[in-house]
């Protein structure tokens, strides 16, 4: 592969704060040199886990450069509001769900998501999974505790398996092979089904789970349909032709850069542009747990290419903040930098409106999006994680006015969801309660809407957009 000119990639220039330290020269392993955190500890043979990530890095890529220069370039139209951004999908993917049948829900919840929102907006909706990768999980402690007990945590299927015995918690360096693998089976499957006419506008009716039937805004759902196979019988019959661009859609996967072995093993240098490209996905990025400026993943990710984004949370200070986007963004690259805010629906109010006015005062154009999930997990009495689907939608609500009233704009929605008839959060049009948890409670790691409580977000954010 041709070398670019330089070790240091485009965008890693000198800081305009006196506080962001030193860009200095990137490489894909320069992270090492920084603090880690949420990285697993491996205590076999450290020659086993050299030779796992040697063969990774010698993998084809699962990505292109291309695609991921095109999802930059409309990012960039939905921070300026002429798209919006979609990103959902799985809290923590699991090996074993790596079936036809899991992969293909997932897709249409979000083609059917995607599909209410340009009915109601009438914009351009970008399609971002969460899948083909989210294989990694931060946790809030290292050791798990049953009893007399004590475990390292389940990380991932990518680090060790959630049986809580002393074989399934080790850290086992196979698994970053095996997530490669059933991340690569994903992706071709996904791309067989979008470009073989799985999102054929023609035939939106196809795109439907046999659950939905049973929605209470099942007929909203199926008024949608019609009225956008009627628009396009309606073009066509103008044209005097079939409109073969609409026979497929644009997607694009996304996970969390979190075990930055793997991260650093998929990053390449690719023929004809110049930097470094993480090629396992589209967009990667930094969660709440590892957006320390000084940290190793803030390091990785201020050298590559693609498109990033980086979750904010109530304890980012505005200062926190610009010093992020000018390590990160040092050069306002359109498309580059998408910020996910995530406060719980009691603390939106409050600490949105400082950063939206820091950001805005620095003369910024980014693109917003929304994680209305993780702040609003609770736990009942029985001791299992759940999310109230009236928490979610009130923390979506409030974004949507808090932007508007600071002048700025919300351009997307990030949801931990599946399309799978679960039970993992409560509330919704169906009424879901703490005693239904138990019937179909599944995830590993976090709660997720399932298909019914998805689309009926959508259609209630489409209501918002539509406006």
């Amino acid at each position: 592969m041709a070398s670019s000119n330089s070790d240091s990639p485009a965008g890693a220039g000198s800081s305009t704060r006196d506080q962001v330290p030193s860009s200095g020269s990137w490489s894909p392993d320069s992270w090492k040199t920084k603090n880690a955190a949420q990285q697993p500890t491996y205590s076999g043979d450290p020659g086993r886990l050299h030779s796992v990530v040697e063969q990774l890095s010698s993998l084809p890529p699962l990505v292109t450069s291309w695609e991921i220069e095109s999802l930059k370039e409309q990012l960039a139209d939905a921070a300026l509001g002429h798209n919006f951004l979609l990103q959902g999908g799985d809290c923590a993917e699991s090996f074993a769900d790596c079936q036809p049948t899991f992969i293909a829900n997932k897709l249409k919840i979000l083609l059917q998501m995607s599909l209410v929102l340009v009915h109601a907006s009438r914009k351009r909706v970008i399609r971002v999974g969460r899948m083909a990768g989210q294989y990694a999980k931060p946790r809030s402690a290292d050791v798990e505790t049953k009893g007399e007990v004590s475990l390292p945590s389940y990380r991932g299927d990518l680090v060790n398996q959630p049986g809580f015995d002393a074989d399934s918690r080790e850290p086992d360096p196979e698994l970053l092979l095996r997530g490669y693998e059933r991340a690569a089976l994903t992706l071709n499957f996904t791309r067989a089904l979008v470009d073989h006419g799985f999102a054929d506008l023609h035939h939106p009716e196809y795109w439907d789970v046999s659950f939905v039937d049973h929605s209470p805004r099942a007929t909203e759902y199926q008024q949608i349909v019609q009225s956008i196979g009627e628009s396009v019988r309606f073009m066509e019959t103008l044209a005097g032709d079939r409109m073969h661009e609409i026979n497929r859609v644009d997607f694009f996967t996304s996970h969390e850069g979190l075990h930055l072995l793997y991260e650093q093993a998929c990053t390449r240098q690719v023929p004809h542009r110049e930097g470094w490209y993480n090629l396992s996905t589209h967009m990667p990025w930094i969660g709440m747990r590892t957006a320390n400026l000084d940290g190793a993943h803030v390091e990785y990710f201020r050298g590559i290419r693609n498109p990033i984004g980086v979750k904010i949370g109530a304890a980012t200070s505005p200062d926190d903040l610009l010093r992020l986007i000018d390590t990160l963004d040092p050069d306002a690259e359109p498309g580059r930098l998408t910020l996910i805010h995530r406060f719980g629906k009691d603390g939106l109010r409050a600490h949105l409106p400082p950063l939206l006015e820091a950001v805005k005062k620095e003369g910024r154009t980014l693109l917003w999006c929304c994680d209305p999930m993780h702040g609003n997990t609770i736990t009942t009495q029985d001791g299992v994680k759940t999310r109230h689907f009236e928490s979610i939608l009130s923390e979506l609500e409030q974004a949507f006015e808090v932007h508007e009233q600071c002048g700025s704009r919300l351009g997307g929605v990030h949801f931990e969801l599946t399309g799978e008839d679960v039970t993992e959060c409560i509330g919704g049009a169906r009424g879901l309660g703490e005693s239904d948890l138990g019937r179909a409670y599944h995830t590993q790691v976090d709660p997720r809407l399932n298909y019914e409580q998805a689309l009926e977000m959508a259609m209630l954010i489409a209501r918002r957009t539509g406006e």
